[in-house]
């Protein structure tokens, strides 16, 4: 569970144009939600890729268009991930953020699982449910048909049904594990192996219920691109996130700043890092299924850094960038700036130490084994550029005048508590 690492008031002096060459705040946020529609149109063009890829292997399932799907899947991930820096700080981003990105999941509510693996959740009702395979649900004692699975399903009935947040239906991860299925490799190499028959109707289809499969892999990548289309909408000049980030400058700025401390710390270096390093645990990794969770942590601190610099890279080429937070922060103090740069740049190559390690074959839960001392270390070094980056993300508050509020961690702050 996370927990504030710092709580400060929230009526703060913010943030004023007087620090000299300093761009305006104005200027700064819009140049933020630029960066934000940039993202979010990428994130959508690209899962409009991973729908035709997935359309493809659905009328013509084989190793060839399963595999085409998978690399269509990671590469919607590039840009999604360098968004996730909008969190936090914007309550519109984080009260959706749950419906494309939610895990851990509970993969056995969707399709079959090896029934001696960590799928087996005596806690959740729900977590061998397999609508896949059964057209009649029964879910809060209420009788559901599922007979036609479509979006609507999803995202209405399935996710987070009762509740419980491990019951997740749709987003990335659900079609994560429809493409890979589980890994049952533990910390050891391999990641999923799902065979392509899984998708073969008629005759050749292998773990039965193949049309329905089918059916719910279309479901929720359909359910993923409207969700997409959303949220790029949200950050139009007419958009809702926008007008609500622009609305008050002070706030605004703080949104920002909450959002890179947030998934600096609580987020990254202890929720998704940490937390599966002290467990030992690869089902604390966040692309399971797929094993590309070093890829997720590395966007992800990318996504930090684009934020503070106001630059971001498209997935054509072409660069999108404006007056930054650095520009505010260089003006009202240099030092801070330029330590906060080179932390930021030293997280970045931390993290990309990990997914060199990763693409050299040890992936992210080998590195999480037991004895593993490189894969510590590697993993060890990424965490600690992160919370040092924090650390001057606070010193950028207090040069600017102001105050917030940042996600904590047990597994930093509270370490015994994981054990508990």
């Amino acid at each position: 569970m996370m927990k504030p690492l710092m709580a400060l008031a929230a009526t703060t002096a913010l943030i004023t144009p007087a620090f000299a060459d300093a761009p305006t705040t104005g200027a700064v946020l819009d140049s933020y939600s630029d960066l934000a529609e940039a993202g979010y149109s990428d994130a959508l063009d690209t899962a409009e890729a991973l729908q035709g890829a997935v359309d493809a292997l659905i009328a013509a399932p084989s190793d060839t268009t399963l595999a085409a799907a998978k690399a269509a899947w990671v590469a919607a991930r590039v840009p999604y991930l360098q968004t996730e820096v909008f969190r936090f700080g914007n309550p519109i981003v984080d009260a959706w953020e749950g419906r494309v990105n939610a895990w851990p999941l509970d993969e056995g509510l969707i399709d079959y699982v090896d029934m001696h693996s960590a799928a087996v959740n005596e806690e959740n009702d729900l977590a061998l449910l397999n609508v896949i395979a059964n057209p009649k649900i029964t879910i809060g004692g209420a009788e559901v048909d599922a007979t036609e699975i479509t979006p609507e399903l999803l995202g209405g009935t399935l996710h987070e049904a009762e509740g419980i947040e491990a019951n997740v239906a749709t987003g990335y991860h659900a079609v994560e594990f429809l493409l890979w299925g589980q890994d049952l490799n533990g910390t050891d190499a391999g990641a999923g192996a799902r065979p392509y028959t899984d998708f073969v109707t008629g005759d050749g289809c292998t773990h039965d219920n193949c049309d329905r499969r089918a059916a719910y892999l279309k479901a929720a990548t359909d359910l993923l691109v409207a969700d997409l289309s959303e949220m790029a909408a949200n950050w139009t000049a007419d958009g809702a996130a926008r007008a609500a980030i622009e609305a008050d400058p002070k706030a605004g700025i703080a949104a920002i700043l909450t959002g890179m401390g947030s998934l600096s710390y609580g987020e990254l270096a202890g929720e998704r890092i940490k937390l599966g390093l002290m467990l030992h645990d690869p089902e604390e990794e966040q692309d399971c299924f797929s094993d590309m969770t070093h890829l997720s942590h590395y966007y992800d601190g990318l996504g930090i850094r684009n934020i503070y610099e106001g630059r971001y890279t498209r997935t054509d080429g072409t660069v999108v960038a404006g007056p930054s937070l650095s520009d505010l922060v260089k003006a009202a103090d240099p030092a801070v700036d330029a330590q906060l740069r080179s932390e930021l740049d030293a997280s970045v190559a931390a993290l990309a130490e990990m997914k060199a390690a990763a693409e050299g074959g040890m992936a992210f839960d080998q590195m999480l084994a037991m004895g593993n001392d490189r894969g510590a270390a590697i993993i060890n070094k990424a965490v600690d550029a992160l919370v040092v980056q924090t650390r001057s993300i606070e010193r950028a508050v207090a040069a600017l005048g102001g105050e917030i509020e940042v996600e904590g961690s047990d597994s930093l702050d509270n370490p015994n508590a994981v054990f508990q």
